[in-house]
């Protein structure tokens, strides 16, 4: 298939989806998140044994599209947040495993998207957070649940309410990313690993994530829908209108709470 702002490409029962804006670091806009969509079900089709998931350029993708919220209200925010979640659910619970090989910034839905994956595998370059409060916001895709159940929930806390920044060897060291890896020898070291998922039993290898994300599903669920009503009562207020407004106009936003 054509796609505009991904690729995908299947080798060796591997196959490879790259969000591909890297002129704008593979923000997850709306078109990119629905040919991602549109991806996954052409895959299903005729499954691969591992899908690894990576961005164009300088990111992996570097949270959403920020110029789309200045205009939208409560309820379209709690439904772009529902379909964030659907999306990155599909990828949680997608037949074989999904691989995240982060080359760069994963930011906000960049990296709820990550977190979305079976595991992560980083390049020395890559740098994670979930920084929303920047912006009046919280994390709508995810991020309030998985960081937590990835690094725990005092240190998830701490990166969410502080909307630091963290580089691969922090998020390695709390258990964020499986392993660090030079930038030139990434996608050579995460495709091995891949070709190692491979050559064992396809049935055995889904039967086991069917069991690990069923756990994971069961505890889920509930956390997530709590994030999506909260997601979408941020928009509106006046701390998420000057927020936004302070990012897009590139200076440092004032809240008054």
């Amino acid at each position: 298939m054509n796609f505009e702002t991904i690729q995908l490409e299947i080798q060796d029962g591997i196959a490879l989806i790259t969000l591909n804006r890297p002129q704008a670091l593979n923000a997850l806009n709306n078109k990119l998140m629905k040919e991602l969509e549109t991806a996954l079900q052409v895959l299903r089709e005729d499954l691969p044994r591992v899908v690894i998931v990576t961005g164009a350029g300088k990111a992996f993708a570097a949270g959403a599209d920020i110029s789309e919220f200045q205009t939208m209200s409560a309820e379209k925010a709690e439904r772009l947040a529902r379909h964030g979640q659907t999306l990155y659910d599909t990828i949680a619970s997608f037949p074989v495993p999904v691989i995240a090989a982060v080359n760069g910034f994963a930011l906000g839905g960049g990296c709820e998207l990550a977190m979305a994956c079976d595991f992560i595998y980083a390049s020395e370059r890559a740098k994670f957070g979930q920084p929303e409060v920047k912006l009046g916001l919280i994390p709508g895709y995810g991020g309030t649940q998985r960081l937590a159940r990835h690094v725990g929930s005092a240190r998830a806390k701490e990166l969410i309410y502080t909307a630091r920044i963290i580089d691969a060897q922090e998020a390695f060291r709390i258990g964020l990313v499986n392993a660090v890896v030079p930038a030139d020898e990434l996608m050579n070291r995460v495709r091995a690993v891949a070709l190692e998922i491979a050559a064992q039993s396809p049935r055995a290898v889904r039967a086991a994530k069917v069991v690990m994300q069923d756990t994971d599903a069961r505890a889920l669920e509930g956390g997530l829908e709590n994030e999506v009503v909260a997601f979408g009562r941020c928009f509106g207020t006046a701390d998420m209108l000057e927020g936004v407004g302070a990012f897009l106009e590139k200076r440092a936003p004032q809240f008054n709470g």
